[in-house]
């Protein structure tokens, strides 16, 4: 059955473009410049306003997650791609569907059925911006030209990251666009020099703002909390330090001793991070809040004025035009939306109260559902340390004494990290550090991964020779 679900999407796969991997090794600087390449294109894409539109600036976390820009070619950024690999990854996960990733047949097909699937995210999604309500003045020949824009655009996405992903570049064009569109948050927040939404300076930019307070000699008591979501000191400080706590928390980590049980004199450690689930917790969270807010405006749009519907609709959510765009005013999507800094947390202290628990609670949740269906949990891990021939010292060789021991901490530490992500991401969200806090967790968490692939490969470039060993 689960082979018949894989195969089901190979007929199409074949009128989907395609990227070859390099039949050559690829060198470090030509990768790079690769990389780089797919970046341009990226903010490139992301400055071209859609036919009729205009670009638009936006803070909002699902938004920075997917990397995408309001009212430009990037307004769907990589969430289509994203969510149809988070659905076949969790199926996968479930055992739903059986695919053995060690086998090039079942990942060629795995790999096929997402290029698929994100192509009906994209239509899916495409098609729910365009009866939104947000171009209801617009004509049907606009909203064709606007879809099949965005069709192309997620089609370029997913083929950059293709291109990465296949050796071609360094990591992925995922992780690439998530860290570009978080630090362009930050370096907007930091440098901008347009007008401050709540007019207190003269500039938007926090690093400017400062500079002009101390050659005119305003108050810089001013630039400590600033109203209408602009960047602040305090804003710019709890940046850099959450920067500094996530690189420290990356390194925090439980160390089980192994040893090999062919080769009696071989020892080692088996590593278990403070952020064991990694910040997927903060992923899936961001992602159900974001998709509450857009599905949520998508019926109070269309249903709001319906006798029938109207009050439940207005459950889900309760939206209000405003000039800055739609915003919620009751409703679950109205308790899901996060603070724009300190102001609002002061402004409606309940409300943001409510969003802090719900943030902690689900990222609690989802850290404990992907223990259990991402492989990740005591049992399987074992059953791994067994296969691969390791053993803890002074224990038998068998997969009960190994799960007993991962036992101890693995559950603990699981939940441990997704409250440390939560409880990160929502101070951060309430103080307005740049770029969100979801932003912050989810680059340093690429940056490090960056970190340890440009290391790999310079050791190969420098001796090749050791490339054998790492699996290559």
């Amino acid at each position: 059955m689960a082979g018949r679900f894989l195969r089901a999407f190979q007929p199409l796969t074949r009128f989907i473009p395609e990227v070859k991997a390099p039949e050559r090794k690829v060198s470090f600087g030509e990768k790079l410049l690769w990389t780089g390449l797919a970046l341009i294109i990226y903010f490139i894409m992301s400055e071209i306003p859609l036919y009729g539109l205009h670009k638009s600036e936006s803070v909002l976390v699902y938004r920075i997650i997917f990397a995408s820009t309001q009212g430009t070619l990037m307004e769907l950024g990589i969430g289509p791609i994203v969510t149809a690999g988070l659905i076949l990854q969790l199926l996968a996960a479930s055992g739903l569907i059986s695919v053995d990733f060690s086998n090039p047949e079942d990942r060629a097909l795995f790999t096929g059925a997402s290029k698929v699937l994100a192509i009906v995210m994209t239509i899916f999604q495409a098609s729910a911006y365009l009866i939104s309500g947000v171009l209801r003045a617009m004509g049907s020949i606009q909203a064709i030209v606007i879809f099949v824009q965005l069709l192309i655009a997620s089609l370029i996405v997913m083929l950059l990251d293709e291109m990465i992903q296949k050796g071609w570049g360094i990591g992925s064009g995922i992780s690439l666009f998530i860290l570009a569109g978080v630090a362009q948050h930050i370096m907007i927040d930091c440098f901008s020099l347009t007008q401050p939404v709540g007019n207190v300076g003269k500039f938007r930019g926090i690093i400017p703002a400062l500079i002009d307070s101390l050659i005119t000699g305003a108050p810089l008591s001013a630039l400590i909390i600033r109203p209408g979501g602009d960047p602040s000191v305090i804003g710019l400080l709890l940046t850099i330090a959450i920067f500094m706590f996530c690189i420290y928390v990356q390194g925090v980590r439980v160390e089980i001793p192994i040893s090999y049980s062919r080769y009696r004199g071989f020892r080692g450690k088996y590593p278990i991070s403070l952020l064991y689930v990694s910040n997927l917790p903060i992923i899936f969270t961001s992602t159900l809040f974001g998709n509450i807010q857009i599905f949520g405006q998508i019926l109070w749009n269309n249903y709001r004025d319906d006798p029938t519907l109207g009050p439940i609709i207005r459950l889900i959510g309760d939206f209000k035009w405003t000039p800055e765009g739609v915003r919620p005013i009751g409703g679950l999507a109205y308790y899901v939306a996060s603070p724009r800094g300190f102001m609002d947390f002061i402004g409606e202290p309940i409300r943001y109260s409510i969003y802090i628990i719900l943030l902690i609670i689900f990222c609690l949740i989802f850290s404990w559902v992907w223990l259990q269906v991402g492989g990740l949990d005591p049992r399987t891990v074992a059953k791994q340390l067994v296969d691969a021939g390791l053993q803890v010292p002074g224990f038998r060789r068998a997969e009960k004494p190994i799960e007993f021991i991962l036992k101890r901490y693995i559950p603990t530490v699981t939940l441990l990290g997704g409250l440390i992500v939560g409880l990160m991401a929502a101070i951060a969200d309430v103080f307005g550090a740049f770029g969100t806090g979801s932003g912050i967790l989810l680059s340093v968490g690429i940056i490090y991964q960056y970190y340890q692939q440009i290391m790999r490969e310079q050791i190969e470039e420098l001796y090749p020779g050791i490339r054998k060993f790492l699996g290559e």
